[in-house]
């Protein structure tokens, strides 16, 4: 592969990159290089208590005292000074990696100098540091910041810019080089023992920390030239093959079920991969004991992703965050070059139009690994049939020319990372999400347990205004006939003594969604079922009235258990309504646009109510409250059927018969009639349509 002066000769946009690089370095030829003296706390805490956003951090300011939420609050002290300082300790490890960069591509001494500078100045500053007094008792305890965690993400940044410089002929003093040799080593006992505390004092050896200690480690022993250590990262408990045989599915699934931690741990393997080549040891196609690889890591994602390359916020993750988009971008550049894969190429894509509006390659990133002139974003020949993964418990349903896909989840919880989601659906169009999972707010709001991991904010069902129990649902049917996807899944862990089974059918432009819940308690405060649905564009009520299985009282009743959930109206007879999700700013674009335009149908069944409700929005911004739709049936029973159609003309759905046993629906779309009815041992069943009058 090239390195970066021949990327920086051969390529336009990577000899732009490197401008751009060089006028945001250029501020330190007037400004004295400023390393923070105190140690960092928890990025988690970087957030308004208020509106739950993340907090504004400016990367070239030099201290700060005061910080502002985007929303206009100012915040003081402590927590939200440490966490300051983990962005800024960050950010000096990036600037010290970009100057090595840009030395690499052109040369310049006062980028080897400043890269230089950082380096020898964090080294000098480490051994101050001790063990984090402050860190809450469940961490792992750093001494740069709380987290142990932390610390060897923010070492691999330094050390691969040690390494960048080394290779580039760069020479340090003896007295820098003392100091650098020393903070290595301190860096090697601390992640050495946090290394042991974790996998053989704890017995987790699985936690993704693992893979990010094994990084930092990897990287210490390539700036220290001992390769004879890296035998100890490669093989033995914990160590990489053992790691990416416990820690990630025979399908290719990070074990936590969370897109986020899957790029973390993902990251954190090319990292060891890329300082074991340097050993000779060659990590990018390594087998675990279940053919788990890092190429399969990667063909996970591309599963996973929508049809314009955005990843779907599975479990705890961001729904979208700049630091996140520049992982996905550095592990994307780093699996298209490595693996030559152009299925690859519209999850990278994505990331770099979210981070700077336009496809083209650009930043750090793709200077350090990007390869070739252009990127599209995807082939024209590129599709992708329906998939399950059985190991992990998500199955996707899409169909080449069909703008529609949806996405389910009923695999395991996920540990501490996972959500009580079990049977939640995320409806994806070709142009963007429809219904997403909403994402997860940092780690220090308050929403996160209330409202986010919570079951409400999922589209899925809840009983009796409770959250679902922690617990793995199951896959009854999968299976895939010319233009039509069935899913089957079942989940009988949510509640005591309750059956959740929810029928996908994706099929020409058009899916059903039939979820059934089968309860046999008696307890009366049980037989309250709701079924929440989350949208991210704008709402219309109604597109028709008229078709319900029978009238409902207009009785509210209390609302049990959502504190985070706003009841605006009570929609009665009102069943058939629109979703319009407009192209806005978020995506790229504004204004909006036509052919991203989802419509909406649901019948409701006797003792259901549709309720209008406003939600804490995705976590990009919570505090910009979406509209959304709960149907809550009281009983010990309930069918909850709904269908979306690509477009604005809706399908319509019609109650044939029920007559005591389960009831057959009449579907009407893309000028056709289909009749449904469930099975229990078969499923969903289509019939012969009959035009009759019942």
């Amino acid at each position: 592969m090239m390195n970066i002066k021949e990327r920086a000769g051969n390529f336009s946009w990577a000899r732009h990159a490197v401008n751009k690089m060089k006028i945001e370095l250029d501020l330190f030829r007037s400004e004295e290089i400023l390393l923070p003296a105190e140690p960092g706390g928890w990025w988690h805490q970087y957030v308004c208590p208020r509106h739950h956003t993340e907090l504004i951090f400016d990367a070239a300011e030099r201290d700060a005292v005061v910080f502002s939420c985007p929303k206009g609050c100012k915040l003081e002290g402590e927590p939200y000074r440490g966490a300051w300082l983990v962005y800024r300790h960050q950010a000096m490890a990036r600037y010290a990696l970009q100057a090595a960069a840009v030395y690499a591509a052109d040369g310049e001494e006062f980028y080897s100098g400043l890269a230089r500078t950082i380096l020898a100045g964090y080294a000098e500053q480490f051994p101050l540091y001790p063990v984090h007094p402050d860190a809450q008792p469940w961490m792992l305890r750093g001494r740069a910041f709380h987290q142990a965690l932390t610390e060897a993400i923010w070492s691999t940044t330094l050390i691969r810019a040690y390494l960048l410089l080394v290779d580039h002929g760069v020479t340090f003093t003896a007295g820098e080089e003392k100091k650098l040799q020393a903070f290595f080593t301190m860096l090697e006992e601390s992640m050495e023992q946090y290394r042991r505390i974790l996998i053989h004092e704890k017995k987790n050896a699985e936690n993704n920390y693992t893979a990010w200690l094994n990084a930092s480690l990897a990287c210490v022993y390539a700036a220290k030239g001992t390769g004879e250590k890296l035998g100890s990262l490669l093989e033995g408990e914990g160590g990489f093959y053992h790691h990416l045989s416990i820690g990630v599915k025979p399908d290719g699934f990070e074990f936590e079920g969370s897109t986020y931690y899957h790029i973390f741990v993902l990251r954190a393997y090319l990292i060891a991969a890329e300082m074991a080549e340097r050993f000779g040891d060659d990590l990018y196609d390594a087998k675990g004991d279940q053919g788990q690889s890092i190429r399969g890591m990667f063909q996970l994602l591309v599963e996973l992703s929508g049809d314009n390359g955005e990843l779907p916020a599975l479990h705890d993750g961001p729904y979208a965050r700049v630091p996140f988009a520049r992982e996905i971008a550095e592990v994307f550049e780093i699996g298209c070059a490595v693996y030559k894969d152009p299925t690859f190429q519209p999850v990278l894509a994505k990331a770099y139009r979210y981070l700077y509006g336009q496809e083209e390659r650009t930043g750090l990133e793709a200077v350090l690994y990007g390869q070739g002139e252009s990127m599209e974003l995807h082939s024209p020949s590129w599709t992708r049939a329906s998939v399950l993964l059985p190991d992990s418990g998500f199955a996707v349903l899409r169909h080449p020319g069909n703008p529609l896909s949806v996405l389910a989840d009923f695999g395991e919880h996920g540990g501490s990372h996972g959500h009580y989601d079990k049977l939640h659906i995320t409806i994806m169009h070709r142009l963007g999400e429809v219904a997403p999972e909403l994402g997860m707010v940092p780690y220090g709001s308050t929403l996160r347990k209330e409202w986010y991991a919570e079951t409400a904010s999922h589209n899925t069902v809840s009983i009796g205004g409770r959250s679902q129990a922690p617990h793995t649902g199951s896959c009854r049917q999968f299976r895939q006939e010319n233009e039509d996807t069935y899913l089957w899944i079942r989940s009988d862990g949510a509640y005591e003594e309750a059956v959740l089974d929810r029928h996908l059918l994706l099929t020409d432009g058009w899916l059903l969604d039939w979820f059934h819940v089968e309860q046999v308690t008696g307890r009366e405060q049980d037989r309250e079922i709701d079924w929440w649905y989350h949208p991210t564009g704008h709402l219309l009520f109604p597109v028709e009235s008229s078709r319900v299985w029978t009238d409902s009282p207009a009785v509210l009743g209390q609302e049990a258990g959502y504190g985070s959930v706003e009841v605006l109206s009570l929609l009665q007879n009102e069943t058939d309504c629109a979703l319009r999700a407009g192209w806005s700013t978020r995506h790229g674009g504004g204004g909006h646009d036509p052919e991203y335009e989802v419509s909406v149908s649901a019948l409701l069944q006797p003792g259901s109510i549709l309720h209008e409700i406003r939600t804490p929005g995705i976590t990009e911004d919570p505090s910009r409250r979406i509209r959304g739709i709960m149907l809550r049936h009281r009983g010990p029973s309930a069918h909850f059927i709904t269908a979306y159609r690509a477009g604005h003309e809706p399908v319509v759905l019609k109650l044939v018969s029920q007559a005591g046993g389960p009831p057959r629906i009449q579907v009407e779309a893309a000028g056709q009639r289909m009749v449904y009815y469930l099975n229990p041992e078969a499923g969903l069943i289509q019939e012969e349509y009959r035009n009759t009058e019942e």
